[in-house]
């Protein structure tokens, strides 16, 4: 009995010696296939030895995060863990995602927008707005078309799916402002956010996912085939379209699914079936093959890849106004070192796509950039984004991040003002120290 006790605890032993070299081995043999993490994911640097990052703690430092971060299984233990966080806790794991009323996922920044708390003010809207509306004459005289469009937001699409938490009063909206400043100034535009809620219930498919922070694959084919229909009306042509054929339906893939995605999960979320047609373009070699130049957030990359793009003899997607994709992706370059008269000289359509949660930051400096070309102006620095609006933004989060509240509670106690002083304070430091 007692041999059969001391066999039994040498295995044991054994076993759990073996679990605990099992990482080491797979990350020096790569012995199993593992499916790499998705989203943002940047694996760290192998610490540098060096007498002086050594006596500085640098080296350690350095080498412990890569460990951390490269370790053998790690991307299978990171999806065990971020199961139990969403089965047990009911917790996305990525930053960010917030899952609302049966299990719909949504991005903070959507639900701000829908509520009208990123709101950044009559004026400011009403200046930008005026920047575009004489980039757009101006674009006219040289027989160039400018096209705003408002992609929509997913909180607005399903607020009734908002987990109830972040339930608040709605006040006025960026969308709700811009939308009326176009309307009052004659600017070109579409709102696909109000378009997107009117055909909620009339749509043959579902035009947003579940899963998804982006319009539906089939839900970007109608908002393509729109864009063009309105490009012909503005430009007095006919453009070369496409047409919807064979549709498949099946379950979320890609970007209808990118926010399940990014949580990294061991196992797939069921949800609604899809729809995926297959297009078919127009040949037609009397019709203009117009170039044009798309300055837009992520929500034009299924358009650059599936649909819009292929209208045009060439089209550059102006990524954020910091990168530009050729339709091809056989070249990137870096729209802040482009020659902008030269660019927008070889275009005949100059589109302005963004989403509601973006609307902040319309245009990413572009709309500046090209006032100030045309009205005779110095060009003055473009932020990003708008200062004030930055750091409110981030005074919110800092408020709303448990660990660091706590450090904000006990500053303004230390120093006797408020939390949301503090909270400014930290934010501008933050800003400052990224810069």
């Amino acid at each position: 009995m007692e041999q059969r006790t001391i066999k039994t605890k040498k295995i044991l032993l054994g076993a759990i010696l073996f679990l605990l070299i099992c990482p080491l081995i797979q990350n020096k043999l790569q012995l199993l296939s593992l499916e790499p993490l998705k989203g943002d994911i940047r694996k760290p640097e192998r610490s540098q030895f060096s007498l002086s990052r050594w006596f500085s703690g640098d080296y350690q430092i350095g080498q412990e995060k890569y460990l951390n971060e490269t370790f053998g299984f790690r991307s299978t233990m990171v999806r065990v863990n971020n199961q139990l966080a969403y089965n047990v806790f009911n917790e996305a794991k990525a930053n960010g995602v917030i899952i609302g009323k049966d299990n719909y996922l949504f991005e903070i920044n959507y639900i701000k927008a829908y509520y009208g708390t990123d709101f950044i003010g009559a004026v400011s809207i009403r200046e930008r707005m005026k920047q575009l509306k004489f980039v757009q004459d101006t674009l006219a005289k040289m027989n160039k078309t400018l096209l705003l469009v408002f992609a929509p937001g997913k909180a607005s699409f399903y607020p009734e799916y908002i987990p109830r938490k972040y339930h608040r009063e709605r006040t006025t909206t960026n969308i709700q402002f811009f939308s009326k400043m176009a309307d009052s100034l004659d600017v070109n535009y579409i709102d696909f956010n109000k378009y997107f809620i009117l055909n909620k219930n009339k749509a043959e498919y579902p035009l947003y996912p579940k899963y998804g922070i982006h319009w539906s694959f089939y839900g970007t084919c109608l908002a393509a085939d729109s864009m063009i229909k309105k490009l012909e009306f503005l430009r007095h042509t006919d453009l070369h379209g496409f047409t919807l054929g064979e549709m498949n339906v099946e379950e979320s893939k890609e970007m209808d699914y990118d926010l399940a995605d990014g949580m990294n999960l061991l196992f797939k979320l069921k949800s609604k079936k899809m729809a995926y047609p297959l297009l078919y373009f127009e040949v037609d070699s009397t019709k203009p093959r117009l170039n044009s130049m798309v300055v837009s957030d992520s929500y034009y990359w299924l358009m650059f890849n599936n649909s819009f793009s292929r209208t045009f003899g060439e089209n550059e997607f102006w990524y954020y106004n910091r990168l530009i994709y050729r339709a091809n992706h056989t070249e990137i370059r870096d729209a802040t070192k482009a020659n902008l008269t030269e660019e927008i000289a070889k275009n005949d359509v100059i589109v302005i796509l963004c989403t509601e949660a973006n609307l902040t930051r319309l245009g990413w400096g572009f709309i500046q950039q090209a006032y100030n070309l045309y009205s005779g102006q110095a060009p003055v620095p473009v932020i990003e984004e708008e200062f004030p609006v930055k750091v409110k933004n981030l005074a919110d989060y800092i408020k709303s991040n448990p660990d660091w509240r706590k450090s904000v509670e006990a500053k303004a106690a230390a120093k006797g003002i408020s939390i949301d002083s503090v909270a400014v304070e930290d934010a501008i430091f933050q800003i400052r120290h990224e810069r």
